[in-house]
């Protein structure tokens, strides 16, 4: 086997220690040790390995020359450090450190205004304004005209004086007493047909049953939908399409309503006169109020009815921090169950708003429109044209999604024709073009 100390050179390689302790021997020994003459195999290998001390391993190049000691004879040396020098060092690396990790533990100013912000302004609304103040369309004039032609031909629009009892083969745009059931049902009916989204809805009433009183009364069960498994949830809404995403939001939301009826009861148990921290909402009840409120949650009942105390605005922000609820869905609810003037925007009411000019065609989104118009729209007016809208851009020939000259019932004509300007892809236009860019030109 072959000597470690032996590279493939044939050089003789000797430790640091071996070094060390070499030049740490007392002045009379080393001078000994030079009297003595080597032998000449002895002379050759110390010759090598002096001629090694100045290379690292490998062939990496020479080290530093090693300045010459003059040791006291009959003395080692030492390497001595002052235990005050280490204290001190250590003193000054622990505070490197600590300053370190402060900083790396918190955020910046400039990421903490950017995550306030976002919380702040959920969506990108703009209650109270809108996100294009130089667009001073649609003016209320404008907006009469408009309700006075589609109820012309869709019948004339009324806010109903009470609200229905809950359907249970028809979800509906949330036109219910309970407040929880109608963000649910409008939930179901987003991104989907009618049809499909009562399917959903009647699959839950099979698979958990409906409540018998209450508020809720005819409504599903929804603390036997919280507390069942996530499948069981989505066998129940698969026939309506897009179940796995509405199965898993609908369970989120039901646990974060439960926990928050929970601690709303809980703050309503031990309210007093002089406390001034309780949540708005549990201030200014009657009694009675409280009382029920307490019961429900006692006895499971998940509700959302307490929305009613809050404005607009405030319900707004409520409703859109539940996982799948957006402004469309929220300000529905806000129309049909709190009957609250707002004026949601869906894809048929976007496309025709954006045909009329009520909003920049080339800017605007389905929330920045919204944003705009429920500003712009006079209260007395957005329900009954955000009922019409959809009605006639689902039935209109010539204002239906993807439509054009070549659509059956197009010679009909449109009643807002004059008024619009359509834009966007429409049947019989040739490949990358739209065949219908004015109303004017295109009526029979």
């Amino acid at each position: 086997m072959q000597d470690p100390a032996v590279q493939p050179s044939g050089r003789v390689t000797r430790s640091r220690t071996a070094l060390q302790n070499e030049r740490t021997l007392p002045q009379p020994e080393v001078a000994a040790t030079a009297q003595k003459k080597p032998s000449k195999q002895r002379q050759s290998n110390v010759t090598a390995t002096r001629s090694d001390l100045t290379e690292f391993p490998h062939n990496l190049g020479s080290i530093p020359t090693i300045p010459k000691i003059n040791p006291t004879p009959n003395s080692k040396l030492k390497a001595e450090v002052k235990k005050e020098d280490l204290e001190d060092l250590a003193d000054e690396l622990q505070s490197t450190v600590d300053k370190a990790t402060t900083t790396l533990s918190e955020p910046t100013p400039s990421l903490e205004k950017k995550k306030r912000t976002k919380k702040a302004n959920t969506y990108g609304l703009t209650p109270g304004s809108t996100p294009f103040p130089d667009w001073d369309r649609p003016t209320p004039e404008e907006c009469e005209e408009v309700n006075r032609l589609l109820s012309s031909i869709h019948g004339k629009i009324v806010p109903p004086t009470t609200i229905p009892e809950p359907s249970l083969t028809v979800t509906g745009c949330g036109e219910v007493p309970s407040v929880l059931d109608a963000l649910i049902r409008t939930l179901l009916s987003g991104a989907t047909t009618g049809k499909n989204s009562a399917m959903a809805f009647n699959g839950l009433v099979q698979k958990f049953g409906i409540l018998e009183d209450g508020i809720g009364k005819g409504s599903v069960n929804w603390d036997a939908v919280r507390r069942a498994p996530l499948k069981d949830v989505f066998e129940a809404i698969k026939s309506g399409g897009l179940a796995d995403i509405k199965s898993k939001n609908l369970k989120a939301i039901l646990d974060m309503v439960y926990k928050e009826n929970q601690e709303r009861r809980d703050a309503l148990v031990k309210e007093e006169p002089s406390v001034s921290t309780l949540p708005d909402t549990t201030k200014s009840k009657s009694e009675g109020e409280k009382a029920y409120e307490i019961a429900c949650a006692d006895q499971h009942f998940l509700s959302l009815n307490h929305l009613h105390s809050l404005s607009t605005e405030e319900v707004m922000t409520e409703l859109v921090k539940y996982p799948g609820i957006g402004p469309k869905t929220a300000a529905c609810v806000l129309l049909f169950c709190l009957r609250r003037p707002c004026f949601a925007v869906d894809t048929h009411i976007f496309r025709i708003c954006k045909w009329l000019s009520w909003v920049p065609p080339d800017k605007a989104t389905e929330i920045t429109a919204f944003s705009h118009l429920e500003v712009r729209i006079p209260d007395h007016l957005k329900y009954s044209l955000h009922q019409l809208f959809i009605r006639h851009g689902k039935s209109c020939p010539r204002c239906r999604a993807i439509t054009g000259q070549s659509s059956a019932g197009w010679e009909e004509g449109c009643v807002i024709d004059h008024l619009v300007t359509r834009t966007g892809k429409r049947k019989g236009a040739p490949a990358g073009k739209s065949n219908d860019k004015g109303g004017k030109k295109s009526k029979k």
